[in-house]
């Protein structure tokens, strides 16, 4: 195979079957945006169902529980059902609510259940540090030590984990294991299949953080008996800064409840009896606590027609292409200026993003800001970079590595401080 020029690039958008999306979204003129892995682009059809919203608010008022279309009293659990395909779900075992962190203190509510034997939760040390903060604190508040109750497997590199590491440190005393889908740092995609019927087969339950997988990774959550998972929608699927989470129950729990009851999670027919005895939605949306956040769901709506019509399956082909595409460049254009690109090869073995590694990512950055590159930094040495679906291109990708071929050729990274912003 020949090396890819841009003309390369150019063919590849010829061809692409999705390139029209890119029309919908507000890409802003003399910029590359490859941040989607953290906040995805507005687009048209998220803006104009936001304004439905408020225009619902502004005429109906509160009317709109029930006379807004759809009636705002079933949103929560209307919207999840969009999401079921994306995730390999059942309508009735999703439902949006409030932030990944805080759905995964509701999760853990219903599923960490220590018994004299089992008291133990397993995670990884490359998960997202939300989540360490959300179980060590939860385990705290139980009266147990972290230290003791929490079991953290280790990474081998730093960069990626092993299944057989994982199912090797479970033990006799493991409860719960919390793992994520795709690792935020270098992208790597776990096998969840292959994990969750190892948890399953040593008697323990599994749950999964998938925010930087969800939209753009087509995943079995049902199939898989995954027993429970929360995702952000503020990522690839583009709902805005904030955005509502979503979270997924497996239906064999629907009976548990929840841990931690609020009014939304009352079944339906009974939520405004205004009953003391909490009577559980008999689907995922017992998982809810408080009102859901209207105006915050309301994009989300516009955004998943645009899934709807794409297909995730599509989706997930495109963007490994793209991947695949920028490793390639990186490796081809900038083979003497000392990158390594942290995210697996493998096309199985990854998710949305490119972790590109470098002694100099925080001022390498900066240079690439300067010029138009939204990019992604993450402590201390990796710059992410998610080439989209949806609307990036693969010249988007070419003219990146052009920009970044020319900072390093010409070392104009040197001009800018080694120092990250507060917000990275």
């Amino acid at each position: 195979m020949g090396h890819y020029s841009l003309e390369t690039a150019r063919s590849l958008d010829q061809s692409d079957s999705l390139s029209h999306f890119a029309d919908r979204f507000y890409r802003q003129p003399g910029q590359l945006y490859f941040d989607g892995n953290s906040l995805g682009l507005l687009s048209k059809d998220a803006e104009k169902s936001l304004l439905h919203m408020l225009d619902e608010w502004k005429t109906l008022g509160i009317n709109g529980w029930m006379q807004g279309d759809p009636p705002w009293f079933y949103m929560a659990e209307h919207l999840a059902a969009r999401q079921a395909s994306l995730v390999g779900a059942l309508e009735h075992e999703v439902v949006m609510h409030s932030s990944t962190t805080v759905n995964l203190h509701a999760l853990l509510s219903t599923f960490y259940k220590p018994t004299r034997y089992r008291d133990e939760i397993l995670m990884d040390e490359l998960n997202f540090p939300s989540d360490h903060y959300a179980v060590s604190s939860f385990l705290d508040r139980m009266g147990k030590d972290p230290d003791t109750y929490l079991r953290i497997v280790p990474s081998r590199n730093g960069r990626t984990l092993e299944e057989s590491d994982i199912i090797n440190a479970m033990t006799n005393r493991t409860a719960l294991v919390l793992l994520p889908s795709v690792l935020y740092r270098s992208g790597q995609l776990l096998d969840m299949a292959l994990l969750t019927s190892a948890v399953h087969e040593k008697g323990s339950l599994i749950g999964f953080d998938m925010s930087h997988s969800a939209g753009t990774i087509p995943h079995h959550l049902h199939d898989q008996q995954v027993d429970f998972a929360f995702w952000c929608t503020y990522k690839y699927m583009n709902s805005g800064p904030g955005g509502v989470s979503t979270l997924f129950v497996h239906e064999q729990h629907h009976h548990l409840g929840p841990g931690l009851a609020g009014w939304f999670g009352c079944d339906k027919k009974k939520q405004f009896d205004m009953d003391l005895s909490f009577t559980p939605s008999p689907c995922a949306g017992a998982w809810q606590i408080g009102t859901p956040h209207m105006l915050s769901m309301a994009p989300l709506a516009g955004s998943l027609d645009l899934f709807e019509e794409a297909g995730i399956i599509s989706l997930r082909q495109k963007s490994l292409a793209m991947t695949g595409f920028l490793m390639r460049l990186i490796d081809e254009r900038l083979a003497d200026h000392h990158f390594t690109i942290g995210t697996p090869r493998d096309s199985g073995r990854r998710g949305g993003h490119v972790a590109l590694e470098h002694d100099e990512a925080v001022r390498i950055n900066e240079a690439l800001k300067a010029r138009g590159v939204i990019p992604d930094f993450r402590y201390p040495n990796i710059i992410r970079l998610a080439p989209m679906a949806l609307y990036n291109t693969f010249e988007d990708i070419w003219h990146l590595v052009d920009i970044l071929k020319e900072i390093m050729d010409n070392r104009l990274y040197e001009q800018y401080e080694n120092k990250r912003g507060p917000v990275a």
